[in-house]
């Protein structure tokens, strides 16, 4: 199966202990990942946070599609990097890692996603893969500024 990496980067201004509570939250992320519309199922395990987001799709008009997705977070350097390894329906695995790097008086935020997916599935599955993570950095970023 094809696997696909991309980067996007922005510079949040808060500092890097704050970002780090807000995206180890697994509940932060329903409104930050513009698909995501619920998380049930959260335990921690360890180092590990494990939970069933539902990503919720428009089909045609009213009609929807609740995607549920199964992800784990881990966080190798604790208040640096956060890493979830996502397992969809369909053979779709994703992993992004989120790095935050201290940049004066905010956080420089890089977000690596990388995607192994079915060949018929590539339009969708990396259209919405982009669509989501410049959406959720935006969102983090107008999050951090708000609040």
């Amino acid at each position: 199966m094809p696997t696909e990496e991309f980067t996007h980067d922005v510079t949040v201004p808060a500092p890097a202990a704050r970002i780090f509570a807000h995206l180890a939250d697994p509940e932060s992320y329903i409104g930050l990942s513009p698909l995501l519309v619920a998380v049930r199922d959260v335990v921690t395990d360890g180092d590990a946070v494990r939970y069933v987001a539902v990503e919720r799709f428009r089909v045609l008009g009213p009609l929807r599609w609740d995607n549920p997705i199964r992800v784990t977070m881990t966080f190798p350097e604790h208040g640096r990097r956060i890493v979830s390894d996502v397992q969809s329906p369909g053979r779709v695995r994703l992993t992004a890692r989120v790095d935050l790097t201290p940049d004066g008086a905010g956080t420089h935020v890089t977000e690596t996603v990388s995607v192994t997916y079915p060949k018929l599935l590539r339009p969708l599955v990396i259209g919405q893969a982009t669509k989501v993570q410049r959406h959720r950095l935006a969102e983090l970023t107008r999050r951090m500024t708000v609040s």
